[in-house]
């Protein structure tokens, strides 16, 4: 039971903190969470306790003003018990976590689960999609959904061949009802060559189309996108590289062809970065801004999906801090899930009324 005993990851706490000094400086850091005005309106820890030792890689849905989170927990990551848990969040408060689903072959065998990502489109139910294999490079994607709000859920099904689905972030719902899915592939070779690609669906997941963010002129090693709607046609997706930076793409047909990849000014540690357009025309961010180790945990604004100003600090202690998932609810907030020590889910809401973009966005500060 967490808070009975230690996690794996403990064994690492000194390796992160030299990685947090050495990757941040204070002349990069955003602003502070604090103060009577704090844009912070609730913060809480998802459980207590529960029956894994890690958990990981978290994502959050509303479903009739109700909220359901999931992530991946086990062992360790990559651990053949590793499966998919669930919170559902009511007047009570959240849940105790439950299993909705493990990674059982078709031979029998328990592969790990990894990346669970909840999507509630405008009609019909609550979709879970997840991955499963022996690792990142060959997993496949998986889908179940629920009519309920995530109370039970139908058979998983496997997605076709050559399909994993979102990779980490929430599909973006098009006006006739596709389903842009941001998606990314890692090869098995070491080093790995990283991907970014996004697939379409028209009908709720049975057929499938694809298609790729072609390199520019300096090739990056992508992953895991997030995808923001700019105008009435164009979208912009960010992302994960190795390159120090996060990455854009844009497309102007929806989401049919997209641009080369290029990198933006935003820091980036090679981890995962979540990010979602706003009823008032921003767009918000939630990312690790610093080169080194997954802290601190921030938040941007935009108006472009481009430029980027730091606007709030979430996490600044030495840790884990990372893979965060946001969305703003039909009330105007925003909730932001993440890993917490790769213990703990933490779940934080923001007004984003009260967090200042000032006019003409600013670059963010160097992480150097």
């Amino acid at each position: 039971m967490l808070g009975t005993r230690l996690s794996p990851f403990h064994g690492c706490r000194v390796t992160l903190a030299l990685a947090f000094f050495a990757g941040f400086s204070s002349a990069s850091e955003p602003p502070q969470n604090g103060g009577a005005e704090s844009p912070v309106v609730k913060q809480e820890f998802i459980f207590a306790s529960a029956p894994f030792q890690s958990c990981h890689a978290s994502t959050i849905a509303e479903v009739n003003g109700e909220f359901v989170a999931a992530w991946f927990a086990g062992d360790r990551e990559g651990a053949d018990n590793v499966g998919i848990w669930m919170s559902r969040l009511t007047e009570a408060g959240w849940s105790d976590p439950q299993e909705v689903a493990v990674g059982q072959a078709e031979d029998g065998r328990r592969y790990p689960c990894w990346n669970p990502v909840l999507f509630q489109p405008r009609k019909g139910p609550l979709v879970l999609f997840y991955k499963v294999g022996p690792r990142p490079s060959s997993w496949w994607g998986m889908m179940m959904t629920s009519d309920d709000g995530g109370r039970t859920w139908s058979t998983p099904r496997r997605l076709p061949n050559g399909f994993l689905g979102p990779i980490k972030n929430k599909p973006l719902e098009w006006d006739d009802g596709t389903w842009i899915c941001p998606s990314s592939e890692e090869t098995p070779e070491s080093p790995s060559r990283w991907s970014v690609h996004f697939e379409r669906t028209r009908d709720g997941g049975t057929t499938w189309e694809r298609s790729d963010a072609p390199q520019g002129a300096e090739p990056l090693d992508a992953i895991q996108p997030a995808i923001l709607r700019t105008a009435q046609d164009r979208l912009v997706a960010v992302g994960r590289t190795r390159q120090g930076r996060v990455f854009f793409t844009a497309s102007f047909d929806g989401g049919l062809t997209w641009t080369p990849l290029q990198r933006t000014t935003v820091p980036n540690p090679n981890s995962g970065i979540d990010a979602v357009t706003l009823r008032d025309g921003r767009h918000l961010l939630v990312y690790n801004h610093t080169l080194r180790g997954r802290s601190p945990l921030n938040v941007a604004l935009s108006r472009d999906g481009i430029t980027w100003t730091p606007v709030l600090t979430l996490e600044s202690g030495l840790g884990e801090y990372s893979y965060p998932s946001v969305l703003q609810s039909a009330d105007g907030l925003v909730h932001i899930v993440y890993t917490w020590w790769r213990e703990r889910i933490r779940h934080v809401v923001v007004d984003p009324e009260k967090l200042d973009l000032p006019e003409g966005d600013t670059q963010p500060p160097a992480a150097d």
